[in-house]
């Protein structure tokens, strides 16, 4: 069976990256969906979205130099729509909210500054001293 390029076929994810997933396809070859063709949302962690042997639909986006490139969002836009729904309403539920966020930003950036000035002090013999 031959990969034409917009075809869509069925696939096992067989390894996951940080920069996306391989997936085997039905004819034997693997190809590769990068991480920003998993999903319409902002992939920041692709475990979130796939795991090792899910069978997931694919389009092949390109083929060369034996090099097969995949996109699960191209394949079906229903996919994405309603997993990113389904996580993004998990995560806000997860996240702090943003007051909260930005307190804990403010303090720790308070603190890296009073570490930096101190350890500069030290090398200079204290304040004021050159």
């Amino acid at each position: 069976m031959s990969i034409d390029v917009g075809s869509i076929v069925e696939g096992k994810v067989t390894g996951i990256t940080s920069f996306g997933a391989f997936v085997e396809l039905s004819n034997g070859q693997t190809g590769l969906v990068h991480i920003s063709e998993v999903a319409d949302a902002y992939v920041k962690d692709i475990k979130d979205y796939l795991n090792e042997n899910d069978i997931v639909k694919v389009k092949v986006i390109n083929v060369s130099e034996g090099k097969i490139g995949l996109s699960i969002k191209q394949a079906n836009p229903q996919y994405s729509s309603r997993d990113r729904d389904r996580r993004s309403t998990r995560r806000r539920a997860n996240s702090p909210d943003f007051e909260e966020r930005l307190m804990r930003f403010l303090r720790d950036s308070d603190e890296r500054l009073s570490a930096l000035r101190k350890s500069q002090d030290s090398k200079r013999g204290g304040r004021g001293a050159r």
